[in-house]
């Protein structure tokens, strides 16, 4: 026999109620003196080529979609936007799940961004496995201490300031691990639509332990998605509902240049 256990609508209240007199519930930043943290966002302009992939792409896969927008489902919205995230980014899976690069502003935004922070550590937050690659590659010949976020020794060698590029992506990252000793700067060379997951990773540096302001940097393609993330982690609640809200605007916007 299985059982299963569902609170009933209002319980939480009525439970809160009850143990009010006895408990206070109380956020982090009640009770931590924490640094003040500064979100920094990095416009990154396509080149004339670049920009004509883009549009044409983004073009090509709204006008694949039904006329109807009521019928345009969320997975639907959701690969679109993640083919748009990726084209934004600088290289685009095929069908066969190869990569294929298509401009490099991207990476070269993120190489002058590093040599402006002037030798600090900064850790790397990825979106796609073939960011993770162009950025290995780019920073090969650079001479700094790289190195992906895979066990417990990493996590010690960068609180050792051991290292000067941690690179991870946030689904493996943003929950768990103490990174506060290692620096103060994140990098999101791509972008999420997550929001707790976003924040869960910038909290990996802007915990108790930090003494230094965090600054967060973005880099945002210009007219491109990265700007309708960007917006919608700014919103934070319904963010489903601001994905469709944000791609049925460009929808709109493309068909009605047709």
């Amino acid at each position: 026999m299985i059982y299963n256990y569902k609170a009933k609508p209002g319980s939480e209240s009525s439970i809160l109620e009850k143990i009010s007199d006895i408990c206070i519930s109380m956020k982090a930043e009640d009770y931590l003196q924490l640094p003040e943290v500064t979100c920094h966002q990095v416009p990154v302009v396509l080149d004339a080529k670049a920009e004509k992939s883009y549009k044409e792409l983004e073009r090509k896969m709204v006008l694949e979609l039904p006329g109807d927008e009521d019928d345009i489902s969320v997975a639907s919205a959701a690969a679109l936007s993640n083919k748009l995230l990726q084209l934004a980014n600088g290289a685009i899976y095929d069908d066969s799940h190869s990569a294929h690069e298509v401009h490099g502003c991207k990476i070269e935004a993120f190489l002058e961004l590093v040599e402006s922070l002037q030798g600090k550590p900064a850790l790397v937050f990825y979106n796609f496995q073939h960011d993770r690659e162009r950025i290995l590659k780019a920073l090969a010949k650079s001479g700094l201490r790289i190195r992906e976020l895979k066990t417990s020794r990493d996590e010690d060698d960068w609180n050792r300031r051991e290292i000067d590029i941690l690179l991870t992506h946030p689904a493996s990252s943003a929950y768990g691990l103490n990174l506060q000793q290692g620096g103060n700067h994140v990098i999101w060379f791509g972008l999420t639509w997550n929001y707790e997951l976003y924040t869960q990773a910038n909290k990996r540096l802007h915990r108790q332990g930090q003494n230094e302001r965090v600054i967060i940097h973005h880099l945002v393609c210009s007219g491109t998605r990265d700007e309708d993330v960007m917006e919608a982690l700014g919103k934070k609640d319904d963010m489903q509902g601001w994905v469709m809200e944000s791609l049925k605007a460009r929808i709109r916007a493309i068909r009605k240049g047709v």
